[in-house]
C-alpha cells in the first residue's frame, strides 16, 4: 500500500503543477500579454461569479511585478479587504543601471505606450480572474507613481482613482497644464524623501530634474476646478498628516497625505488608501 500511496500523492503532485504553470501571474508565472507582462495576488472569495475590486501597482525603478507582490504587508491588506493586487512590469531601459522602470518623461524617448500597455493589463486581468474593470484604484511608487499622474493626466477615467506614493510631474511642468480633465488622486510623501524631495532635484548632469509636489497639486486643483489654493480641510490626529480639498468640481477628489518618513511605502499606507477609495462612493452618494 506504501507505493501505491506515494505514487498517488506524486500523482497529484503533478497535476497541482501542471495546474499552477497553466495559471499565469500567480507566483513566479507572470501574464505575458503583447505589450508586456504582469503578475496578480486574489483574495480568497465566497463567490467566484461576483467580480471583485482590484489595486493596479507600479513599481519603482528596477523593479517587478513579482518584486512588488513581496511588499506583504501593502499586498496583504488590499487582499484582506477583498483586492486584487495587479503589478505589471516595467522595460529596461537601453544602458540604464537602474533596471526596469516606464516611459514616463515627456521629453524622453518613450520605449511603449504605457497608457495602452496598463489599459491592455487591467483588460487581461479582469477577464482572466473576474475582476470589476470599473473598480480599480492605480498606485504606484517613485517613478511609478510619477507614471500614476502622467496617466491620470493623460486619462482620468483608466482607473476609478489614483493614489501614487513619492512621485508626481517632473520638470518642465507643461505637461501637467494639458490634462484631460478632473482627476480622483490621493498623492502620499515622506517629509524627508531625499530621493524624491518635495521639491524636487536635478539628475543626470543636469539633463533631467524632478518636479516639484507643490506646484504639481497646484495644477491638479487648477484642473479640478477647486475654489481655494488653500486645502478645506487638515486632519494631523494619525501617522498622515491630510489636507483636502473638496470645494472643486464634481466628480473629482484631491487629497494630500504627508509622513514623517524618507523615500518609501510606509507602513498603514494600504489601508489608509482603501479608506480613501471607499470614501469616494460615500461622497457621491452625499
Amino acid at each position: 500500500m506504501r507505493p501505491f500511496l506515494l505514487s498517488i500523492a506524486g500523482l497529484f503532485a503533478m497535476v497541482s503543477i501542471a495546474l499552477s504553470d497553466q495559471v499565469c501571474g500567480l507566483g513566479e508565472n507572470a501574464c505575458k500579454i503583447p505589450l508586456g507582462e504582469y503578475n496578480i495576488e486574489l483574495p480568497e472569495r465566497e463567490n467566484d461569479a461576483t467580480p471583485i475590486p482590484a489595486m493596479i501597482y507600479l513599481h519603482g525603478a528596477g523593479g517587478s511585478g513579482q518584486r512588488s507582490l513581496k511588499n506583504r504587508e501593502m499586498v496583504e491588506t488590499f487582499l484582506a479587504r477583498g483586492y486584487a493586487v495587479i503589478a505589471p512590469s516595467g522595460l529596461k531601459r537601453p544602458n540604464s543601471r537602474f533596471g526596469p522602470g516606464w516611459s514616463f518623461h515627456p521629453k524622453r524617448e518613450k520605449q511603449r505606450d504605457e497608457l495602452a500597455f496598463i489599459k491592455a493589463v487591467m483588460n487581461d486581468a479582469s477577464q482572466r480572474f473576474n475582476l470589476n474593470r470599473e473598480t480599480m484604484l492605480m498606485t504606484g511608487f517613485s517613478i511609478g507613481g510619477s507614471q500614476v499622474w502622467y496617466l491620470a493626466c493623460q486619462d482620468p477615467d483608466v482607473a476609478k482613482a489614483f493614489a501614487p506614493v513619492a512621485g508626481a510631474f517632473w520638470r518642465p511642468h507643461d505637461a501637467g497644464t494639458n490634462c484631460a480633465g478632473p482627476v480622483k488622486l490621493l498623492h502620499t510623501h515622506g517629509w524627508r524623501d531625499g530621493t524624491v524631495p518635495l521639491e524636487g532635484r536635478v539628475l543626470g548632469g543636469g539633463r533631467i530634474e524632478q518636479g516639484d509636489v507643490f506646484y504639481g497639486m497646484q495644477i491638479l486643483r487648477k484642473l479640478n476646478g477647486c475654489n481655494n489654493y488653500k486645502a478645506d480641510k487638515y486632519d494631523t490626529s494619525g501617522k498622515f498628516w491630510k489636507r483636502w480639498w473638496i470645494n472643486c468640481t464634481k466628480g473629482s477628489a484631491l487629497q494630500f497625505n504627508l509622513f514623517d518618513g524618507g523615500h518609501g511605502v510606509p507602513k498603514g499606507w494600504a489601508a489608509d488608501a482603501i479608506d480613501w477609495f471607499e470614501s469616494l462612493d460615500k461622497q457621491e452618494q452625499g
